[in-house]
């Protein structure tokens, strides 16, 4: 604070008219908060992180102004009055206009925190048609929020590009403290990747009137529910983080959601959003705004990693915290727009099955595995070890036929049902690869090869623990090693699409592999470089 009286003086009980028995303070990075019985008194910082700027009273008159007058548009019962604070004659600081105005204060009535949207999810008390009344609310807000003109022009795809930019820029300095820097060259390059893929969606969004005059921070304590939907603390300190596509001002709630546990209310908010405002191409954007505020919110707390004057164990929270949301900033980033088909080809022991278990949550796909499907069919317990010679016995060539076939199936049923699936096999044959890819011709995903290779050292160490520890589905083993080997006909060009087929080498640490699958899946490569074969 400016006067170094002020968060003493605001303390105090007997400052203000109306008499509260007590005073609680809450501080964020940009306010103090006063809550003083019934009531709030809000003051700014006097601080620059340059995407605002509260340094002169008199902009922080402005914003409070400003914050008073937006606010109001979705909580005008909760939002009384801005209040100048002055030194008194007698050097006193005093509410009103009577003396030198040294702070102003934004004053508001105090919201029952046991109807915050929060306590009631934490509480079990949220149910389908409430999250449908929240979106109905949001959208009758929309409708009457202003745009065009500069709306549309700082909502445009250039401030896109340049938000984004700007979160690069400025959190680079903490890769290795709060995101990996694996995590934030593929963010990146999905962001990057997205707005150029999409561009005309994002002029058309502008030219259909889709940029709004938002509410910009729509997050779970923002929302109040009494007997109307409330929503407070809107951005006032930045047009370019509020005048917004609707898509995004959805995406922020959504995704707070998806972070605090609660995605099934999410998804109804999304759909119940969408229905209202007969805006399908908010599915199509949905994920790519929810992966920016993420982000955002990364970034925002990762800040405090930073910043001077706090304890080790406030800095190590924030920390946490911090890579937590960049966590789910890279599985949305992960995450695959259309339904795929991604089959795992190579020789036992290459690790197939550990990069399908690792890639299938980001990329949000099931894994369909031949060694357990074998011996389901069989009735044989997955876990159940088959020492037979390669060829033969429960490895015959009529059960590796009947075994594609059934795992094909199982693919195509998940297919249909709009899920991504990993098939988790050899794939030795051309025959077996074709097939697979015609399932995905058939049900219109994509397709993906991962051929997975390893040095013969490697492969045996693999084999001999696997071995060993006798609890693995697959059968696979040193002395077949050889056979499986002079099986196996090499992958073609042609037998995928160009840019659709990545050969890993998995003698390389684990997360460097999964970085390269998931690139190469998800963004054609542009995120991981293409391993050389072994």
């Amino acid at each position: 604070m400016t006067d170094p009286r002020l968060e003493e003086t605001l303390r105090d009980p007997s400052f203000y008219p109306h008499r509260p028995l007590r005073v609680d303070v809450i501080q964020t990075h940009i306010s103090y908060i006063f809550l003083a019985g019934t009531l709030v008194y809000k003051i700014k910082k006097a601080v620059d992180f340059g995407f605002l700027d509260f340094t002169t009273l008199e902009k922080r008159r402005y914003f409070a102004e400003e914050e008073l007058r937006l606010n109001r548009r979705l909580a005008p019962s909760i939002y009384r009055e801005v209040v100048p604070i002055s030194a008194s004659g007698d050097g006193r600081l005093v509410l009103g206009d009577r003396g030198e105005i040294v702070e102003y204060a934004l004053v508001m009535e105090r919201i029952p925190e046991d109807r915050m949207l929060q306590r009631l999810l934490e509480e079990g008390k949220v149910t389908p048609p409430v999250m449908r009344d929240i979106a109905r609310r949001v959208y009758e807000f929309h409708c009457t929020a202003d745009t065009g003109g500069e709306i549309d022009r700082i909502g445009s795809i250039e401030t896109i590009r340049f938000n984004h930019r700007e979160n690069f820029d400025q959190t680079k300095p903490f890769i290795g403290l709060t995101i990996t820097e694996d995590r934030y060259n593929f963010i990146s390059a999905y962001a990057t990747d997205f707005m150029n893929r999409k561009e005309s969606l994002f002029l058309k969004r502008v030219e259909d009137h889709r940029i709004r005059d938002c509410h910009g921070d729509l997050h779970l304590q923002h929302i109040c529910l009494g007997d109307t939907v409330i929503i407070f603390d809107c951005i006032e300190f930045n047009r370019r983080f509020r005048f917004l596509d609707v898509a995004a001002e959805i995406a922020f709630l959504a995704m707070d959601l998806d972070f605090n546990g609660y995605s099934f209310f999410g998804d109804v908010f999304i759909d119940a959003y969408v229905a209202e405002s007969d805006d399908s191409e908010i599915n199509e954007l949905i994920n790519f705004y929810k992966c920016y505020f993420a982000y955002v919110r990364g970034k925002v707390i990762g800040f405090r990693v930073a910043e001077k004057g706090i304890a080790q164990d406030e800095r190590e929270d924030a920390r946490r915290l911090a890579s937590r949301y960049f966590e789910q900033a890279y599985g949305y980033a992960a995450r695959l727009e259309k339904p795929a088909v991604v089959i795992m080809t190579g020789l036992m022991g290459t690790g197939k099955s550990a990069l399908a278990v690792a890639a299938a949550s980001p990329l949000g796909a099931s894994i369909v595995r031949t060694d357990v499907v074998r011996k389901e069919l069989l009735g044989i317990d997955p876990a159940e070890r088959r020492c037979e010679s390669f060829g033969s016995g429960i490895y015959s060539a009529d059960m590796n036929r009947r075994t594609y076939d059934a795992a094909l199936k199982a693919a195509a049923l998940l297919l249909r049902e709009g899920r991504s699936v990993i098939i988790d096999a050899s794939f030795k044959k051309r025959e077996e690869r074709r097939s697979a890819r015609e399932i995905a011709v058939e049900t219109g995903a994509d397709f993906f090869i991962v051929e997975c290779r390893s040095p013969e050292e490697i492969l045996r160490k693999r084999l001999d623990e696997r071995q060993a520890k006798g609890a693995d589905a697959s059968d696979g083993r040193w002395e077949i090693l050889k056979d499986q080997r002079e099986a196996f006909e090499i992958i073609l060009d042609g037998e995928t699409a160009p840019g659709k087929h990545v050969t890993i080498d998995t003698s390389q640490p684990p997360e460097g592999c999964l970085s390269t699958m998931i690139g190469a899946v998800r963004l054609r490569g542009k995120a991981g470089e293409r391993t050389p074969q072994a």
